[in-house]
């Protein structure tokens, strides 16, 4: 958790919704079925402290990284844990960033056997934003910008799918997470039960198990049942 989400909408509309230029010259990628190690748009500020949407690589490289391929372990940063991380700790206090998504999936294992997929998203189509922290890695072909996504205890009807959930952001937090702060604690609060009650939990087919998949069908709403084991791969 959180391992697949999706953000489909293009660099110019996410420009526009986050007040942000775009620096991600086609390089970020749209998609219903975004997986780790994907290229995909996020939020962070440049060194004039203006937004810039740039194009990064899903899954954290801390400087010392040996090979592209750790990144794929670090995709998720734990809330509670991510201000004394020796990998985490210097993006969290500097460099911290918003993940555009129109959604998140997770997979609810069934008493009868096999899983349910479940898309969350906001019942009003709105934009999410996953807070998250990036680092440069600078790799054998170049630089390679990475990141990763906080996780924080689920709240309320989203612990009923699993016991973490993605730290989302509310529009009135985005300034204060991507600029500086003298209380980094407080950046790390779930926000509030009430806002959280605008997101549907969405039961959808087992075709977002394959990685392969993509488009609006994977986010279509289906009758909750139970999917066989063997057509669920997370990574």
């Amino acid at each position: 958790m959180c391992g697949r989400y999706a953000t489909t909408r293009s660099a110019v509309d996410l420009s526009a919704v986050f007040e942000s230029s775009d620096e991600t010259q086609g390089r970020a990628r749209s998609s219903h079925n975004v997986a780790p190690t994907t290229t995909v748009p996020l939020v962070r500020l440049t060194p004039e402290g203006h937004r810039a949407l740039s194009a990064g690589r899903w899954g954290f490289l801390p400087p010392w990284s040996k090979s592209p391929a750790a990144g794929a372990r670090m995709i998720n940063a734990r809330a509670e844990t991510v201000a004394t991380s020796r990998a985490y700790a210097p993006a969290f206090a500097r460099r911290r960033c918003l993940v555009p998504a129109d959604g998140w999936y997770e997979w609810v294992r069934l008493p009868e056997g096999g899983r349910q997929p479940y898309f969350m998203t906001p019942a009003d189509s709105s934009v999410l934003a996953l807070a998250g922290i990036w680092s440069v890695w600078e790799g054998p072909a170049g630089p390679v910008l990475t990141f990763s996504v906080l996780t924080t205890a689920a709240v309320g009807e989203l612990a009923r799918v699993h016991e973490r959930m993605p730290l989302l952001l509310p529009r009135g937090r985005w300034a204060s997470w991507l600029g500086p702060t003298d209380e980094p604690a407080a950046l790390l609060t779930p926000p509030d039960p009430g806002w959280l009650a605008g997101l549907e939990i969405r039961p959808v087919g087992p075709a977002v198990g394959n990685v392969r998949n993509d488009g609006p069908e994977l986010i279509t709403r289906v009758p909750a049942q139970a999917v066989p084991a063997d057509e669920v791969t997370l990574f």
